[in-house]
């Protein structure tokens, strides 16, 4: 059997072209990791192809080589490394030695001497060799034992290979490297000898020596420039030469190690599980942990030991250092135990609780078990409806739902759970109103960081905690095979359920002292946040109406209207096409209507993506009925086809679900129905609004806060004209375009007032003259002029906008107006679109975070108004009306149709009291019979 090869990995060139060719990554520190994870990621790659193969990964050493004593100006014009690239080289060298790799780094010369001189003794003794690299300077040592391998671009080189790319042979590329240089490492070559004349030459005539050796013939060669050739290669005849010493690989260094020396990975789990933490690389982390670590776990069993953790490879659970610590789980079945428990729950300040159900709709959803826990590694689930067990088997649900409701209820007894408005709602069909003091690590975590990660559950315990925890798949199993829980068994339910709660409580003992720590971000917890958590689960329960008949018909009409816009593609292409199929828009667009490619896609063929259909459809026709198209089909098939789908048979009305923890300013999302992304600006998009109604006797009532974001930014930036032109009422656009285009207000024409709104809203977004000017179909330069306009006539808004760069470059994060934080890891980064892009967000953050927050005031507010807590003393408003839907900045409610206007009026007060701000908060509030009308 053939010996297998030796791997030998350009470390140093991999670094170099990940960090420049993949998406930047940075740690929720702002520490970049995107080269680390890229490099990484080949190395676990190359281990798993090559998992029985001697290997080393080489990187350049500190300090200058013999190359440089040969030639002073020897990579003079190379640029210092990127201080994000230089953060990366420690923690990779960190990362190859705990993948157990061999890592070499060899004074006076570089990383490609080393692996030139290791792939040369490997085929002197017979021995394959993989030389995985990206540099084309490599491509000189393949022979028939030696092959390159470039990971990055799935690409493989022998001989023939070789040739085949670069229409040489190996044995002359150090000579096609001399002659034509290289400007990134300074190698002269020969002056006006470019690629295409090297080729030439050295295909016409040979190597160097054959070349100087007959210079005449150059004159004779079908080359461009032929004739002076001759004389230019004369004349540098020893740059050349200097140049061919310098491409040339050294192949014969003094090594401290030899191919004896070399091994396969032995792979060390803790400190990979250590650096997997420490560069948040959680899905690594996750695998690692669970035993699936390509390039790691891989290796059991294969060749020789794996190292101080061989014996360890088939229970990665028994790596103490990272295992939890030792939990009792119990269940509760019998009613002696669940009395007990009672007891020590009535004795707590505050306990943790998670429901198991069957179910994760809420409004179906029943209760298969509780979990429950009062410390960290003690937990107990009690069992009320696992299919398969008999009623002395586990306790009745009724009952222990009945004797839970008082604590449940008790409003000064805290509860802990993750997402807990989910529990709630459920809870809540079951007569039972959670009250009290409510902790929900998911919004712990958010309010920490919204963007250092997920903030469920599984990912949490991974980062804050370092657990892998059981996945629900692992208990119940995967697609349609999956059960529901409660036919999970006993044995793997109670483990399951235990851990929730015990994570959850060790979740929220670790993450609350975090928020603490930070500026006022326990404020925004506790007074916006968790307070949200009920007002949600009313509103999503409250559900609201709607016109299913209305949404069959447009439909019906959408149907129609699709097909014909079809019709009219295949009449301008000439042929029928799938209007869905990039590849078949693609070959129509581009190849047989030969309209301009203006962006291609990251594998090089044309895009066609919306935004580029977008740009193509101001000149060309099929772009714009695609675009149409695309616009209605998605109608249908999001909307008009989907909503009645997701009325509740019990309700009759749509509940959708609102998500606290996943924008990264505060804005609530939602989904099933997304209601955050209904148009408005079209006539199907608010056909569409009309199919939400109000029940018989009452009407929609839409709140909506007016230019809540610029008048934030006037408040931030107290620039005088911002807060004259909302003190005095002023329309802001036409007073923003009276200034902008020196014109009086009662002079402004439409057109103006329409730039002037896309100049307002524009700059609070960050936007550039370039995209001012994209939206308002003008020059640069005149976008650019009205951009300086704006900042002479508002210089306020410059000197915010300048000093909140500066401010988030030196924090690393921006505030809003409640102290809520949104963090910027790339607001330092050295690469300049990167930068600006955070700098974008420094500016509009503040804003779009704080308008999050005063509607969810207002929210908090107006339920307590509309539904005051028992026992508060509060009286309950003399409305009968419920708040059905928040979308942006606007509320919906359903209320008693002749209470309306009296309605409107005490709604708009409350939210406009929501916050003080410099600029009076403006609420804008109609009525009418469905969405649309209310708008």
């Amino acid at each position: 059997m053939a010996a297998t090869p030796i791997v030998l990995v350009d470390g140093s060139s991999y670094l170099y072209r990940a960090f420049h060719a993949l998406p930047p990554l940075t740690t929720s520190q702002g520490k970049p990791t995107g080269a680390v994870k890229g490099v990484i990621s080949m190395l676990k790659s190359l281990i798993k192809q090559y998992p029985q193969s001697p290997m080393a990964v080489v990187f350049d050493a500190k300090g200058k080589t013999f190359r440089d004593e040969l030639f002073e100006q020897y990579k003079a014009h190379r640029p210092p490394m990127p201080d994000d690239l230089r953060e990366q080289v420690e923690p990779l060298h960190a990362c190859v030695r705990a993948l157990g790799l061999p890592l070499l780094c060899i004074e006076g010369v570089e990383a490609d001497d080393v692996i030139g001189t290791l792939a040369r003794h490997a085929a002197e003794a017979g021995r394959d060799a993989v030389i995985s690299t990206g540099d084309k300077d490599m491509a000189q040592l393949v022979n028939g034992h030696i092959t390159l391998v470039n990971t990055m671009k799935g690409e493989t080189l022998d001989v023939a290979g070789v040739e085949n790319k670069f229409g040489l042979p190996p044995e002359l590329i150090i000579d096609f490297l001399a002659l034509m240089g290289d400007k990134v490492d300074n190698i002269p070559g020969v002056p006006g000898v470019g690629e295409k004349t090297a080729l030439a030459l050295l295909q016409g005539i040979g190597g160097m020596e054959a070349l100087y050796a007959d210079l005449d013939r150059v004159a004779t060669l079908s080359v461009r420039g032929a004739k002076s050739l001759p004389r230019k290669l004369d004349e540098h005849r020893d740059q050349a030469f200097l140049s061919y010493k310098l491409a040339t690989i050294k192949t014969d260094c003094e090594l401290p190690v030899g191919l004896d020396d070399l091994d396969i990975a032995h792979p060390d789990r803790e400190a990979l599980a250590r650096l997997y933490r420490e560069l948040e690389f959680k899905a690594w982390l996750a695998e690692l942990l669970d035993g699936k670590d390509r390039g790691v776990d891989d290796l059991k069993g294969q060749g020789k030991s794996q190292g101080k953790n061989a014996a360890d490879d088939d229970a990665p659970e028994e790596d103490k250092t990272l295992a939890a610590p030792e939990r009792t789980d119990h269940a509760l079945l019998s009613q002696v135990a669940f009395d007990d428990w009672l007891e020590r729950l009535n004795q707590a300040e505050e306990f943790c609780f998670d429901l198991e159900t069957n179910s994760l709709n809420y409004m179906e959803a029943e209760i298969v078990g509780i979990g429950l826990a009062l410390e960290p590694g003690e937990a107990v689930y009690v069992p009320v409806a696992h299919d398969y067990l008999d009623a002395p088997q586990q306790l009745d649900r009724d009952a222990v739902l009945g004797a839970l409701k008082p604590l449940l209820e008790d409003p000064k007894k805290g509860k802990v759970g993750q997402n807990l408005k989910y529990d709630i709602s459920v809870l809540a069909r079951h007569d039972i109103r959670v009250a009290g003091p409510l902790t929900d690590t998911m919004l712990e975590s958010y309010v920490l960081n919204s963007t250092a990660t997920r903030h469920d559950m599984d990912s949490l315990a991974l980062k804050y905690l370092g657990q892998k925890t059981i996945s629900f798949e692992e208990v119940a199993g995967k697609g349609a095979k999956q059960i529901t829980f409660d036919r999970v068994a006993l044995e793997q339910a109670v483990p399951y359920a235990c851990e929730d709660v015990d994570v959850t409580l060790r979740l929220h003992r670790e993450l609350r002292p975090r928020v603490e720590a930070e500026g006022r971000l326990s404020e925004v917890l506790d007074t916006i946040e968790r307070p949200m958590i009920p007002v949600l689960s009313r509103m999503e329960r409250t559900g609201v109406a709607l016109d299913v008949a209305r949404l069959h018909a447009q439909s019906q009409e959408l149907e129609k209207r699709i097909r014909e816009q079809e019709k009219e593609a295949f009449a301008i292409a000439g042929r029928e096409f799938n209007l869905g199929s990039p590849k078949q828009l693609s070959e129509i667009l581009f190849e047989e209507q030969k309209i301009p490619v203006i962006k291609k896609t990251p594998k090089g063929a044309p895009s066609t993506a919306e935004a580029v259909l977008e740009e193509l459809a101001l000149d060309y026709p099929l772009p714009k009925v695609i675009m149409a198209h695309r616009g209605l089909t998605k109608l249908k098939s999001t909307y008009t086809d989907k909503l009645p789908l997701l009325v509740n048979k019990r309700t009759g009305r749509i509940h959708t679900s609102y998500h606290q923890a996943v924008t990264a300013t505060g804005r609530l999302s939602s989904s099933d129905p997304n209601l955050q992304n209904i148009p408005i600006r079209t006539e199907e998009g608010r056909r569409i609004r009309q199919a939400f109604i109000a029940r018989p006797g009452y009407r929609i009532v839409a709140a909506d806060y007016s230019q809540i974001e610029l008048r934030i930014m006037a408040h931030l930036s107290e620039d005088k004209g911002l807060l004259e032109a909302f003190a005095n009422d002023l329309d802001i656009h036409a007073a923003t375009a009276g200034e902008v285009f020196g014109v009086a207000l009662d002079k402004v024409m439409p057109d103006q007032r329409r730039s002037a709104k896309a100049i307002n809203f524009g700059l609070i977004y960050g936007m550039s003259a370039w995209g001012l000017g994209r939206q308002l179909h003008i020059e640069r330069s005149q976008a650019q002029t009205y951009i300086d306009r704006y900042f002479d006539r508002y210089p306020g808004v410059a000197s915010f906008m300048n000093g909140i760069r500066s401010q988030a470059a030196e924090d690393g994060y921006v505030e809003t107006v409640f102290g809520r934080r949104l963090y910027l890891p790339e607001i330092n980064s050295r690469q300049h679109a990167r930068r600006q892009a955070a700098e974008r967000t420094a500016i509009n953050a503040p804003m779009q975070g704080t308008a999050a927050d005063i509607i969810k005031r207002a929210m908090i507010d107006v339920d307590a108004w509309l539904n005051p807590p028992q026992g508060v003393g509060k009286e309950k408003a003399d409305f009968d009306a419920v708040m059905v839907m928040q979308v942006h900045d606007e509320l919906v409610f359903e209320v008693k149709g002749e209470q309306v206007d009296d309605f409107i009026g005490a709604v708009k007060q409350r939210m406009q009291n929501a916050a003080e701000l410099k600029v009076p908060l403006i609420v804008e509030a109609e009525a009418g019979d469905n969405w649309d009308e209310a708008h």
